[in-house]
Parts: structure tokens; sequence; C-alpha cells
């Protein structure tokens, strides 16, 4: 990886210094970024791309695409809660439904509701 990495950012200096301003504008916001595009490189198992945080974000915009959004500033609140309550719950691989069936009966009785944080059975079988 170090000659890609060299060469890469060579051409990079490059397109800054000889290409039409758009282009070099683009090369030179790049090129302060440049350490961090090869983190991937020394850190084991670190992705290279961001396809996880598309995936995770995938349901959401294909609901906020079939909606027609929101009427209110609270329906907005209430939309970016649920869905990144779901999200969260299915990265820990719990159960969304009885998640949300718990917190309601806890906060009716007026007791601590559940908590986002992973459980001990999550915590085992992610091998924490």
């Amino acid at each position: 990886m170090p000659e890609v990495e060299r060469e890469v950012g060579r051409l990079l200096r490059r397109a800054a210094i000889h290409s039409k301003k758009k282009t070099a504008g683009m090369a030179r916001e790049i090129l302060q970024w440049e350490k961090c595009l090869w983190t991937f490189v020394d850190v084991l198992g670190l992705e290279p791309t961001h396809n996880f945080g598309e995936r995770c974000l995938r349901h959401a915009v294909m609901y906020r695409k079939t909606s027609f959004g929101t009427q209110s500033p609270q329906g907005s609140r209430f939309v970016e809660r649920i869905l990144t309550a779901v999200t969260t719950l299915k990265l820990q691989r719990r159960g969304v439904l009885t998640f949300l069936t718990d917190t309601l009966r806890a906060h009716r009785r007026g007791l601590q509701t559940p908590s986002f944080g992973a459980t001990q059975s999550a915590k085992k079988a992610d091998g924490i």
C-alpha cells in the first residue's frame, strides 16, 4: 500500500496545482485529510468504505422517500428517535417490539425505562 499511497498523493498534489479551479479545490481539500484516507490500512478490522453506515441508514432513507414527511416538529422528533431506536436495537440483536413494549409499560408505571446499553447477553454474544 505505500506505493499506492504515494501515487495517490502525487496525483492529488498535481491536480491541486494544474487542474481547473473546482478540481484543484477538491484536490486541496482531500489533501488536508490525506493521512486519514489510509487509516484502514493501519487499523485492523477498519473497513475502507462506509458501507456499514450506508446500510444502517437505508431504512430511514426509504422511509423518508415513501412517507411524505411529517406534519410537525414533534412528528419529526418522533421519527428521528424511533428510527434511531430501531437501528440501535437491531445492531444489538434485541427485539424492537419487546423493547418498545417494556419502555411504555415502565413509563406508565413510573418505573425506570430500559436502557439502550448493551445487555449482558448481547455482550456475551459479541465476546465483550
